[in-house]
């Protein structure tokens, strides 16, 4: 006999289980309209994320503003982001799968109705942090319904789904938004994006129903409080650090102390969750971390999300400043990796349920390592289609790692840290993305003032291949790994 999750009336999931403990192969119709809405939702608020990259050179001009202040609608977003999602942990278990989403999606369309109205930069940018935090909640959100409603032997190939809004996503983002700035003004940029958010939002409130059941759990107000400069200092001070590709050579003195406040905030975050572990209380349960494929996994995630943020900046960087591109032929260059990258995620997915993580992790981990390697021969007449060819290997590669990396770390979890553990792969990516970013932009920057932007993008892409040799080895330590499964969610 098999094992199925259904939910009964009061919204609980119900779990009756036969006499072998496998998961069953097929999903029930009401599971994968929930999995689908979330997925939807999920691409629409990603895509989001990276469409305003683009634009903020139009939008100086039209909103008159400088370029530290309109810098501002991306970091302001990346900074909301970092604080919101550690917090996500305690959202899912305290409120219902369906108010979950729809305060997220409520945030997220809201946001985006204001920013195609606002006025001026103040209102855009308050609609764009009204934004980040539907953003934050979503991805943590799907994660843990897939958890809990996927059996063990099908997450590979729905975790695979998950790919091609994490992947595909931000890399549309700058083409649909190129492709909109060439033939529209930058409002249409939400206006197109609103009405699918209204959708998604309207279908959720139709057909979504509650998973599992909300618990009565206690909010610890110095945790949410130190969240701000832990993970926002963390993350503004490398933001600020990898945004001086105007040629700065170094962090200032802001970045500096934003980092150090991180550092230390961070440090008494993570003694506070320890203690109230005793409690049951924490906001960030960090006990997932007494896993260890979690632990692998998280640290494979953090390296090839460096090495994906680094080459998601610095290759546009590289065909504008070196080769001479415009933003829309860079985005349509940057295209075809993002779109493998998202296709093959299904197919890599079925692939782990058949042969778990081990020979796509080390396949991945070393061809991003090439990629990147041959990035860094990169010169001023390298031909375009090479630099395209390359872009799709290392997006392969991240394929090859993404979904892997991401089952093979939440399977072991037991269900009371689904959340938790959804909520501490989303921050360590933002927290990762942004190092990556404030490293490799900031040795472009020194050794371009130094040598020239040849020079600086070659050193760059270097240490970006030294970094992942790292996932080589973290690839290696990769195992399957058995799971708490659906079955065992009453826990």
């Amino acid at each position: 006999m098999s094992t199925e999750v259904s939910p009964n009336a009061s919204g609980q999931s119900v779990h009756t289980e036969g006499t072998t403990p496998a998961a069953p192969e097929k999903m029930s119709r009401e599971s994968v309209t929930i999995i689908s809405t979330l997925l939807v939702a999920t691409f629409v608020v990603i895509l989001n994320e990276t469409i305003m990259n683009v634009a903020l050179q139009r939008l100086m001009v039209d909103l008159q503003v400088d370029a530290p202040t309109v810098q501002w609608l991306s970091t302001g977003f990346m900074l909301t982001m970092a604080v919101v999602i550690p917090t996500t942990g305690f959202i899912l278990q305290s409120l219902s799968t369906r108010a979950v989403f729809m305060l997220a999606m409520g945030l997220f369309a809201g946001g985006t109705a204001l920013a195609a109205v606002a006025p001026g930069f103040e209102l855009l940018l308050l609609a764009r942090i009204i934004q980040a935090g539907g953003t934050a909640i979503m991805l943590p959100l799907l994660m843990t319904t897939i958890l809990t409603l996927v059996p063990l032997a099908r997450r590979g190939a729905v975790m695979g789904n998950v790919s091609i809004a994490i992947s595909v996503a931000p890399a549309m983002g700058p083409t649909v938004s190129g492709l909109i700035l060439e033939h529209f003004t930058w409002r249409f940029m939400f206006v197109f994006v609103l009405p699918v958010a209204l959708a998604a939002l309207a279908i959720g409130a139709k057909y979504l129903t509650n998973i599992g059941q909300a618990e009565k759990t206690r909010l610890d107000f110095l945790s949410v409080i130190l969240t701000v400069p832990a993970f926002g200092g963390l993350v503004y001070g490398l933001s600020q650090i990898g945004g001086g590709h105007g040629g700065q050579a170094g962090p200032g003195t802001t970045a500096i102390a934003a980092l150090v406040v991180g550092v230390a905030s961070l440090a008494v975050f993570v003694l506070r969750q320890v203690g109230l572990q005793k409690a049951e209380a924490p906001l960030l349960d960090l006990r997932a971390f007494n896993f260890r494929m979690f632990t692998v996994s998280v640290l494979l995630m953090v390296v090839a999300m460096m090495a994906l943020f680094g080459g998601v900046i610095l290759l546009p960087l590289y065909l504008q400043e070196v080769r001479g591109l415009g933003s829309l032929e860079t985005g349509l260059a940057l295209l075809p990796g993002g779109l493998a990258m998202g296709l093959l995620g299904p197919v890599i997915g079925r692939l782990f349920d058949k042969v778990g993580p081990l020979p796509l992790t080390v396949s991945g981990s070393v061809l991003m390592v090439l990629s990147l390697w041959q990035f860094s021969m990169l010169d001023a007449g390298t031909a375009v289609a090479w630099i395209v060819t390359l872009h799709v290997g290392l997006s392969f590669g991240l394929a090859l790692l993404f979904t892997p990396a991401f089952t093979t770390g939440l399977n072991p979890l037991p269900p009371h840290l689904y959340s938790h553990g959804s909520a501490i792969m989303s921050t360590t990516q933002q927290v990762a993305g942004a190092a990556g970013t404030a490293l490799l932009v900031s040795i472009f920057a020194v050794v371009s003032a130094a040598s020239g932007l040849v020079a600086g993008m070659s050193a760059a892409f270097l240490t970006a291949t030294v970094i992942s040799l790292a996932a080589v080895v973290l690839s290696a330590m990769m195992r399957k790994t058995p799971g708490a499964g659906p079955a065992h969610a009453a826990h």
